[in-house]
Formats: structure tokens, sequence, C-alpha cells
């Protein structure tokens, strides 16, 4: 089978002005419940695409790790290659891909890193495995071998076996401070809906529908 010939009409849902909620972080908030229901595998797993100073354009799969009114949050190192292209350009964009209900949600935003109380907090969650790769990774840098990493990996296991592993100071969150939020739901005949929300400068949101 040719790609040309890969198709599938999309049935599931309609979205209508009528149905959305004021702002998009509750319609976002509805939407992600859904998607929970619906027990999507990574259901939080998002696109994230980032540019440098010059323009050049990147984009890679990060997990959403929390959401409220002040924005989306994830969480990396700071020195890594989308670190980088944020602290020269600190714009961003998010798009979820929930293929099981034909939705997809668009955020694009501003940039700014959360508090290092709030990079504390989630980095002594994660599993002490995850909290030594952090350590033992020097993000997006070239490596001589995959012996190396491992190596740098037992090495650190070994020194903080039992002990309370500190969250490196190039390692934390960054909230995307959403402006516009458009919500895209696939219909039959690619007459698909989108509710589009713009950032009014009286900090309330402006909604309207797009054209698919």
């Amino acid at each position: 089978m040719s790609i040309a010939a890969i198709r599938k009409d999309y049935m599931r849902h309609t979205l209508t002005e009528s149905d959305v909620a004021a702002d998009p972080i509750s319609q976002f908030n509805t939407w992600w419940l859904e998607a929970m229901k619906s027990e999507i595998d990574e259901v939080n797993a998002m696109t994230l695409a980032t540019a440098s100073a010059d323009g050049l354009p990147s984009a890679r799969i990060v997990l959403l790790k929390g959401y409220d009114e002040s924005g989306f949050v994830f969480f990396t190192n700071y020195h890594s290659f989308k670190g980088r292209q944020l602290e020269e350009n600190p714009r961003a964009c998010l798009v979820f891909f929930w293929k099981e209900l034909e939705r997809q949600v668009r955020i694009t935003g501003l940039i700014e890193k959360v508090s290092e109380e709030e990079s504390d907090t989630y980095f002594a969650s994660r599993p002490v495995t995850s909290q030594i790769g952090a350590l033992a990774s020097p993000q997006s840098q070239v490596l001589a071998s995959r012996e190396q990493l491992e190596q740098t990996e037992k090495e650190l296991a070994h020194a903080f076996a039992g002990k309370q592993v500190p969250r490196p100071a190039h390692w934390g969150g960054y909230r995307v401070k959403p402006i516009t939020v458009e919500f895209w739901q696939g219909r039959p005949s690619r007459l698909h809906d989108r509710i589009h929300y713009t950032l009014e400068e009286t900090g309330s949101w402006r909604i309207e529908r797009l054209a698919p």
C-alpha cells in the first residue's frame, strides 16, 4: 500500500463553540480527564517544538508533568539541546495527539523555569534509577561509547547507595505559559473542528473557529 493510500475518516466526536469552556485550561482539563478514562498509553506524551535565536526549529517528545492556570510543566536537562534553544528563544509549542479520541491540542506560549523548590519536589519523587540517570547523562553531548555512559551510571549508583540523590543544578522544570491554544477534533471528509483560544491584553480569552 502506498503512503498516499493510507486514510482514515474521523467519526467519534464533534466540537462546537457551545461545547467548550470559557478558558483553555478548563477545556484542556475536560479533554484530559476523558483521555485518562480512555486508558491511552502514555497519555501525557507531547511534542515539544523549540527554535534557536536564528529560527532553526527542533521537535521531540517529552512528558507533561503538571498543568494549571499558569501553564504546562515538563522537566529536562537545562544543558540539553532543547534547553539551549529555550535559553536563546524562550518560546515553545506543545502538541498532544490522542488518536484514540481523534483529537489534538496545540499550545503555543512563553517559557519560564519553574521554581527550584518545584524542581526539587519533582526530582525527589522520581525513581532512584531515574535520579541517577539525570546525573549520569550529559544530555545532547557527544559520547565516546555506550559503555562510557553505563560506567558513569554504575559509579554514581555506587556512590549514592543508601543516600539521597541531589538534584543537579542543571536539571529542572519549564513551564509553557499559553498565549494561544487550539483544540482539534477529527471529523468526516476532513472537515475537522478547530476551536482556537487567543489570550487578550485584558487577560480574557477570545474564542474562534478556524477552517480545517
